[in-house]
């Protein structure tokens, strides 16, 4: 490498802004030249020192040349490190000189990132024999260190716990359910469900891990929405979702995750002790019908599970009824929590927007999804030097190589198939192969892939079929709301998502490829490589709410108006989850035919909250599905790694996303803390009657129609909704001064608790008692007043802390709008 190059990379690394470093890490560096083994000459003043493979002569490293040579190559290494990064940012180990010329840094990833752009360095890995990461939200939530090992550890975290899945099935021999390699699973007496026998195979889907497995199509039937072929009338999943999930909360603890010959970590259940009972009542094609929904439901709560997770909602508030509450779903996720059953819900995938959640009700848990620390970024490099970001879990081409650029279009083999759409490399038989094989393949994004009728596995195997090193599919216009998540390919590969850098990748194609005045192609100039994307970059700014996870405020009917409770109530991990998938699934076209999948939404993040609620109930069996809610949501933190507040991803412009601070409305209490929520110090419990008090206390609530649908009177009133004992405080009518009440009850040894607040300054807030001391399994009630300042037109937020003398911190959100009189 050239003194002029290294100093052109400084310069380029210079004008990318300043770098935060994350934890270090031992990587190793390859860079161009030959080591002395290999080396043939050909260096100014350095003679070669290799010998002939087929001779017996030994290569004398204690000679001049071979001690010359070697010394040349580590001051090249000391050279790069020196040039690119300060001096004590990192710790050069070893230089490899003889069997390999490169070295040995203890840096960090932002820094070895550095390193992979670098003229001359051929690859940067991260040391194997230690990069053992996980599919990783266990160890981002602190399990395997500070929740497994007080429940026995990681072969005893959930043991009897039975979670209900109500969701498109189970694939039953993936290797996250089997039970050859764990300890036998004894029998189950509080658990009822039956066992389904594959019609085709005739084999049990139940193994002892998988309890239940029932499938519910009746009402998919009599619509005629139903296909035996590709629904399965058996609890197997074809779709891939219920697998997803199943495994998320009780999938077998390091699974390894393999596809296209590379190992992307291991896979872990939050509680992979916990039991699976399979209620498949969801299907590829149509979603499924409510109908089939709550027979699931009921049929769950029957069986005797002990925790619901619900990976789904409608896709829009449901008219039938007026109040959002009050409809046979709800009315059936009431029972089942009147029966003791923990109930989870993602909270819907319709962010950033306001008002577009879709689990509305009290007794049911909601969970927004959160970006975690572990992002996957890849970059094309351009011939004329220029660095695109983008999106791509792809191997590099070759290193230190550039490769000539060939856009889909000007390689139709005829020029009448351009009204089909060639460019978004969907059919290879339109391509010439010949043109496109040893080349990279630029390909648009049409809108067929927003419509699931293209998939960037296809693209792929379309360039390989084709013989081409590698291709880059460039997004021109994207809409907002478009999700681009980085997928899996066997061949180098990279999504440019960015519509301004896809702009500049056209319009150097453009200016370096020669046409005729027909515009056939005569010469292809353009030229570029492809970056290493395997590799997860951790980041600090973890976590982040996700873009896509729905926002509050929470609505209490189906004019929108607002509700006098906080909805989302949980934040945990759900962007790009690895996890367990059906091979035969198709939901995520990008994962045909594949045993896992890294997919995003609340419906990842609900399993989150579900295994390790599993893991509550284990601890505590005898806690209501309140007290179980109420120690995840009190425990859990507004600050990310960090020690920053929590930052929520949201659009800037039309289509750029940005972080703005994130509210409750984004993350209801904040982000699960699974070690906290095993001794919360304090919990808000609620029971059926407290859940039938908000309701009848709700303006513009029917009292019938809550008889309809509860089978129970009107007899019992909170004053006002919000007064409602749930860990967390909303008013969406403040006028003047309100006062609302909480009951807590100590779940750990006596302990003096002090009590503050906290308002943003148009509400003006105050607690009583200022401090409390309870005995254990004591209650108490606090009272929180609050005032209205000044109107502003939007909400306030805040916070009540509860600091007890032992080291508990109970933290419950505040909302509430103030209006004039």
């Amino acid at each position: 490498m050239r003194k002029g190059e290294l100093n052109g990379c400084v310069l380029i690394l210079m004008l990318l802004g300043v770098v935060v470093f994350g934890k270090a890490e031992v990587y190793i560096v390859t860079i161009e030249g030959e080591p002395v083994i290999s080396y043939r000459g050909g260096v100014n003043g350095y003679e070669a020192t290799a010998v002939d493979s087929d001779s017996d002569e030994k290569i004398d490293v204690t000679s001049d040349l071979v001690t010359s040579y070697a010394s040349h190559l580590e001051k090249r290494h000391d050279m790069l490190l020196g040039m690119l990064f300060d001096e004590g940012t990192y710790k050069k180990l070893y230089s490899y000189r003889h069997l390999l010329n490169g070295f040995a840094v203890h840096t960090s990833p932002e820094q070895a990132e550095m390193l992979r752009r670098a003229p001359g360095v051929k690859s940067v890995e991260r040391d194997w024999k230690v990069r053992k990461l996980t599919t990783h939200t266990p160890q981002f939530l602190g399990l395997p260190t500070g929740v497994w090992p007080t429940g026995g550890g990681f072969d005893r975290a959930g043991e009897d716990i039975v979670i209900g899945f109500i969701d498109s099935g189970i694939s039953p021999h993936h290797p996250s359910f089997a039970t050859h390699k764990t300890d036998p699973y004894g029998p189950i007496p509080k658990y009822r469900g039956k066992c389904e026998v594959d019609p085709v195979t005739k084999r049990d889907f139940c193994n002892g891990k998988i309890v239940g497995a029932q499938h519910f199509a009746e009402a998919a039937k009599a619509a005629g929405a139903f296909n035996a072929d590709v629904d399965f009338d058996s609890p197997l999943d074809g779709d891939g979702h219920g697998s997803h999930t199943a495994s998320i909360a009780a999938g077998n603890n390091g699974i390894p995750v393999r596809l296209h010959g590379f190992e992307f970590g291991r896979a872990s259940g939050m509680a992979p002790r916990a039991r699976i009972a399979v209620y498949k009542a969801l299907y590829r094609l149509f979603g499924g019908f409510v109908a089939d929904v709550v027979a699931a439901i009921d049929q769950a709560v029957h069986d005797g599970v002990d925790i619901l997770n619900l990976s789904v909602g409608p896709n829009s508030p449901p008219a039938a009824t007026k109040t959002t509450y009050l409809n046979p779903f709800d009315a059936t996720l009431l029972s089942a929590v009147k029966a003791g059953v923990f109930v989870v819900q993602a909270a819907g995938n319709g962010g950033p927007f306001p008002k577009t959640l879709l689990s509305y009700s009290p007794w049911i848990a909601t969970v927004a999804a959160a970006v975690d620390d572990r992002r996957y970024k890849n970059h094309f490099t351009m011939g004329n030097g220029k660095i695109l970001a983008g999106l791509g879990l792809s191997p590099a081409t070759h290193a230190n190589r550039t490769f000539t650029l060939v856009a889909a279009n000007d390689v139709l083999l005829d020029s009448s198939v351009a009204k089909y759409s060639p460019s978004d490399c969907q059919h290879p038989e339109v391509l010439n192969k010949n043109l496109v094989k040893g080349n990279i393949l630029l390909c648009g994004y049409s809108f067929n892939f927003v419509l699931g009728t293209a998939s960037i596995k296809k693209v792929s195997e379309t360039a390989k079929s084709l013989g081409a090193v590698g291709f880059v599919l460039a997004v021109e216009n994207a809409s907002p709301g478009t999700k681009f998540d980085p997928v899996p390919v066997s061949i180098p590969g990279i999504l440019i998502t960015d519509v301004t850098k896809s702009a500049d990748l056209i319009d150097y194609y453009n200016v370096s490829t020669s046409r005729d005045w027909t515009g056939r192609v005569k010469s292809f100039k353009a030229v570029g490589s492809i970056g290493d994307g395997l590799r997860p970059i951790l980041h600090n700014s973890a976590p982040q709410v996700a873009l896509f996870s729905a926002r509050g405020p929470n609505i209490k009917d189906y004019s929108f108006q607002d509700a006098d409770l906080l909805k989302p109530d949980i934040l945990a991990p759900g962007s790009l989850i690895w996890a367990a998938w059906a091979q035969n699934g198709t939901d995520e076209s990008n994962y045909i035919g594949e045993g896992f999948a890294m997919i995003s939404g609340t419906s990842m993040a609900a399993p989150h909250i579900a295994g390790i609620a599993a893991l509550l109930k284990q601890k505590y069996p005898h806690w209501s599905p309140a007290a179980i809610k109420s120690a995840l949501m009190t425990t859990s933190t507004t600050l990310d790694r960090a020690d920053r507040p929590l930052q929520a991803q949201q659009y800037s412009g039309s289509e750029t996303m940005s972080l703005v601070p994130a509210t409750p409305f984004d993350y209801g209490s904040g982000h699960v803390n699974p070690r906290a929520a095993l001794d919360p110090g304090l919990i808000f419990n609620a029971g059926y009657e407290d859940y039938l008090g908000f309701m009848c206390t709700t303006p513009g609530i029917n009292a019938h129609e809550i008889m309809n649908y509860t089978h129970t009177p009107c007899n019992y009133t909170l004053g006002h909704p919000s007064n409602l004992n749930t860990p967390s405080i909303a008013i969406s009518h403040l006028v003047g001064t309100q006062t609302v009440t909480r009951t807590v009850t100590n779940v750990a040894e006596q302990e003096t608790y002090v009590i503050s607040a906290r308002m943003s300054p148009a509400v003006a807030i105050e607690t009583s008692p200022p401090a409390m001391t309870l005995r254990t399994s004591a209650s108490r009630k606090i009272s929180i007043t609050l005032s209205v300042r000044s109107v502003t037109g939007g909400y306030s937020f805040g916070q009540v802390l509860l600091k007890g003398s032992r080291g508990h911190k109970v933290r419950i959100p505040v909302v509430a709008m103030g209006y004039n009189r």
